[in-house]
């Protein structure tokens, strides 16, 4: 599972169950995607 954060978006490249397991625990952190994306912390 790898995850590249860019300036402007976020890509998740993996399999679909690791996916969905990524983001089930990055909702639980920040509220909306964009949050996420405005976070600088690596």
């Amino acid at each position: 599972m790898k995850i590249c954060r860019f300036e402007n978006r976020i890509v998740l490249v993996g399999k679909a169950w690791e996916i969905r397991a990524k983001l089930k625990e990055y909702a639980r952190q920040y509220a909306l995607l964009q949050d996420w994306i405005n976070d600088r912390q690596p």
